[in-house]
């Protein structure tokens, strides 16, 4: 195992987590918030888990999961698309503090809480399964020519052509269900038109420069969901 790798694994997620929770906890105005607590250790778990797996079984792929949002190759209209995730993410989790904890306009009955975790949990575990089955499955939309960039048509793949936009799903859906907070929940739905224009956008790149991804996309008819989309 690669130690500088794991190391800046480390220290990359303890940065975010810190991040993170300073963001939810300046909306909240105080630091006495269990669930937002349980929501930065689960992701801890959770990413930590999947890091260190990564780094024993892929650390080609983990290197590329931890490289910047913004990277040579990378389609002009991503980067873009990258900057405004990010703004629209502090800011939804700021809002969710505001609204649960500051102002508590929200009253999240406590069993949706906990399929609110259960969500997250799933949505993490799934995504093991895509970085098993698709070693290029790097955060921005890109050809990765120097690692031997092919087509991944097995295990998720096989039944949806993007299986880790499918699993973010039940993942932003349950983090304003943990952290109790309606308001938040209510932007979910613009968030995953968001991905599925990038989907959409990614698909075309996809088709124009990698060998046979056109052929995969006659194959696999959906994108999220089988017989949905």
């Amino acid at each position: 195992m690669d130690q500088s790798l794991v190391k800046r694994l480390f220290t990359q997620t303890f940065i975010w987590l810190v991040f993170q929770g300073a963001l939810v906890f300046a909306g909240a105005g105080t630091l006495a918030w269990a669930a937002a607590w349980l929501w930065l250790l689960e992701w801890a778990v959770l990413g930590t888990w999947i890091g260190l797996w990564l780094a024993r079984t892929d650390p080609g792929l983990l290197a590329e999961r931890l490289a910047p949002f913004a990277q040579r190759g990378q389609a002009g209209w991503d980067r873009i698309f990258m900057m405004a995730v990010a703004v629209c993410w502090c800011a939804w989790l700021v809002f969710m503090g505001i609204d649960a904890m500051r102002f508590r306009w929200s009253h999240v009955p406590f069993w949706l809480g906990v399929c609110g975790a259960l969500g997250i949990f799933i949505g993490l575990y799934a995504t093991r399964a895509v970085f098993a089955a698709n070693r290029y499955a790097a955060p921005v939309v890109k050809i990765q020519r120097e690692r031997g960039h092919t087509v991944t048509d097995s295990g998720p793949y096989a039944y949806v052509r993007h299986p880790m936009y499918a699993f973010a799903i039940p993942l932003l859906a349950g983090t304003p269900l943990m952290l109790g907070s309606w308001w938040g929940l209510a932007c979910v739905p613009f968030m995953v038109a968001g991905i599925g224009w990038r989907a959409v956008r990614e698909e075309r790149a996809l088709a124009a420069e990698l060998p046979g991804y056109s052929a995969y996309l006659e194959r696999v008819k959906y994108r999220f969901v089988p017989g949905v989309w």
